[in-house]
C-alpha cells in the first residue's frame, strides 16, 4: 500500500542515541539485546547535549528530594542506582551497601560511578569539576543533581526501575483522545 504521495509506506525503526566518553554521539537501534518496552528516558538532544538538565547546587528546584538527600542520602542513592543500572542493582541494595560505606568517609569511592555513567549515557559534561570530586567535595548536592537529571529525561526513581518500565508500557498502550470518525 502506498502514501498519498505515492511513496511506499516503510516502517523505520526508532533510533535513540547515546554519547561515549569523548562526547561523540552514537546511534543504536536497541539492537543491543535491550528488552522491548523498557524505558530508556528521553534521547540525547544534540542543542543540549553538553549541559546538565540543572546546575549542582541547584537542589531546591525538587525540595523534597534535597530534604530527603540530606536525611537519608542513602535512599536517593538506592533510587538512582537502580534506574541507571536498569533494574540490575535493587534500590535496597545499592542504598544498604551505600549506607555501610558511607560511615567510612569513602562512599564517594562507590557513588561517582553512577554519576559517570549518568554522564556517559546523555553526553554530559564531567563538570564542574571530576565525578569523584564532585561526590567528595559536594555528594549531597551531586545526588541531588543526578536525581533531577533522571526525572529530567523522563524517568521516576521513587517507583523504581519496574515501575518506570510499567508507566511506559501503559503510555504506549494509551489509545489517542482527539480521534473522530470522519464520514
Amino acid at each position: 500500500m502506498a502514501r498519498p504521495d505515492g511513496q511506499p509506506n516503510q516502517a523505520q525503526p526508532q533510533v535513540q542515541h547515546t554519547a561515549n566518553q569523548n562526547n561523540e554521539v552514537l546511534p543504536h537501534n536497541g539492537a543491543t539485546g535491550n528488552q522491548a518496552n523498557i524505558p530508556t528516558g528521553t534521547p540525547v538532544n544534540y542543542q543540549t547535549q553538553n549541559r546538565w538538565s540543572s546546575q549542582l547546587f541547584d537542589c531546591m528546584n525538587d525540595s523534597e528530594n534535597a530534604v530527603i538527600t540530606l536525611l537519608a542520602p542513602c535512599v536517593t542513592f538506592g533510587q538512582i542506582a537502580e534506574i541507571v543500572d536498569e533494574g540490575a542493582t535493587p534500590c535496597a541494595t545499592a542504598g544498604v551497601l551505600y549506607g555501610a560505606i558511607f560511615f567510612t568517609g569513602a562512599c564517594f569511592v562507590y557513588s561517582h560511578i553512577f554519576r559517570a555513567k549518568i554522564r556517559n549515557k546523555y553526553g554530559l559534561p564531567d563538570a564542574p569539576a571530576p565525578d569523584w570530586l564532585t561526590h567528595l567535595v559536594c555528594m549531597p548536592c551531586a545526588l541531588c543533581q543526578e536525581y533531577r537529571e533522571l526525572k529530567h529525561h523522563g524517568f521516576d526513581p521513587i517507583i523504581g526501575w519496574a515501575g518506570n518500565a510499567q508507566a511506559q508500557q501503559q503510555q504506549m498502550m494509551a489509545p489517542p483522545t482527539s480521534q473522530r470518525m470522519m464520514g
